[in-house]
């Protein structure tokens, strides 16, 4: 193809790439849990049985080999194990899946190496284990501080575990996220409010807080509990919201609140556009080269991930993403952060001119949804409530 990034020949699929390469991080997919939780759409499946710990570590170890020419000599700064439940995994299995990602790829200096865990999965020792394995931060999904509702919710733990959990995380790491739900089947203003004074007193880094959905083919979907209505949720989010920020924690992503300095780095680097390496069953990537970018799917169900791992390829599927698909890409991902972005970063991180998506930039302002100036491009308050309004713009 002739020209300049974004030209294309007739009847061909614009392309694009980024000026330069954009950071980098790394995804690791653990599909387990003990129990699937009647509204989760994750790629995570029961253990019924002994999880293959030892085969699983071998087929993710397999997997970044197969990997690394794709990311050869570029430097990872960030690390995310996520599921499932990571923490069903022993420190020990964690050890040696970071030992050789060490050996495999270069890790900047200060890599944010993180460990999602559930309350009822975890103890002293296996903390204890992860953080002399390497992990230097810890996302515990509590959910609810209020067992009634984390009954409702299908969890495995109750609010005693949940404090219990937490308290721990907080003595082992240096930085601790804690998962919280709102909307939750029959749940009031009050008892929403009471789950976003107990996750403040105890004061951890960060937090993300859920308003529950009911995804396709889950159980919540085929039969849907009983929801705060579309006002009330409403209002339980501007009083979290306000909540939170009373207590110090700057709402920087749509979900995601933290003290100064405490963003979670690993999922900044999504939001802007930047590229992530995944492994493990059901993992997704997306790389750019000098002359596209492209995102990549492993092999979901996990007997079938250990097969083709073992075989040599883990990768399902392969795709360029078009130069069509970049605005609305892009726009789905920085467009989650309240404070926006840099008009430079969409051209540095797409390979394509601002102009291109001049009017449709327009049009967001004219509707209230944006704010665009010379310096940044941002949500408003109002697009910030409505993004699948916002975001319809540039997918049209």
């Amino acid at each position: 193809m002739n020209g300049a990034p974004g030209q294309t020949e007739p009847g061909e699929a614009p392309t694009s790439a980024p000026t330069q390469p954009p950071p980098l991080s790394l995804y690791i997919h653990i599909p387990w849990c003990v129990r699937k939780c009647p509204y989760c759409d994750f790629n995570s499946h029961e253990s019924r049985s002994e999880i293959p710990e030892a085969a699983y570590v071998d087929a993710l170890i397999a997997d970044l080999e197969q990997s690394v020419p794709r990311v050869w000599g570029r430097r990872v700064h960030s690390i995310f194990f996520g599921g499932g439940t990571p923490s069903l995994f022993s420190p020990e299995a964690i050890d040696r899946i970071l030992s050789n990602v060490r050996a495999l790829v270069p890790l900047s200096v200060d890599c944010e190496i993180t460990l999602e865990a559930n309350p009822g999965t975890v103890d002293a020792a296996h903390f204890r284990g992860y953080r002399a394995a390497g992990v230097n931060r810890l996302s515990l999904g509590i959910q609810s501080f209020d067992s009634a509702y984390l009954q409702k919710l299908g969890r495995i733990h109750d609010e005693t575990q949940a404090v219990a959990a937490a308290e721990l995380a907080l003595q082992t790491f240096d930085s601790v996220n804690l998962d919280v739900m709102y909307a939750l089947p029959g749940q009031s203003l009050e008892h929403a409010l009471a789950d976003a004074q107990r996750a403040c007193d105890l004061g951890p880094a960060h937090l993300s807080f859920y308003h529950l959905t009911l995804e396709p083919n889950t159980p919540f979907h085929r039969t849907p509990p009983a929801l705060p209505d579309d006002d009330t949720s409403a209002a339980m989010q501007e009083a979290i919201e306000d909540l939170l920020g009373r207590h110090g924690y700057g709402h920087y992503e749509t979900s995601a609140f933290a003290q100064h300095g405490k963003q979670c780095r690993h999922n900044r680097n999504y939001w802007l556009f930047g590229d992530y390496l995944g492994i493990g069953a059901g993992a997704h990537s997306k790389l750019s080269f000098h002359d596209r970018i492209t995102r990549e799917s492993r092999h979901k169900h996990p007997k079938r991930y250990l097969e083709h791992a073992g075989q040599g390829n883990a990768m399902e599927q392969q795709w360029q993403v078009s130069g069509n698909e970049l605005p609305f890409e892009f726009m789905m991902n920085a467009l989650r952060l309240t404070n926006g972005f840099e008009p430079a970063l969409f051209e540095l991180r797409t390979g394509l001119p601002l102009e291109s998506i001049a009017h449709t930039l327009q049009q967001a302002v004219q509707k209230g949804l944006l704010d665009a100036s010379p310096e940044r491009i941002a949500p408003t308050l109002l697009g910030q409530r409505f993004l699948n309004e916002l975001l319809q713009l540039f997918l049209d």
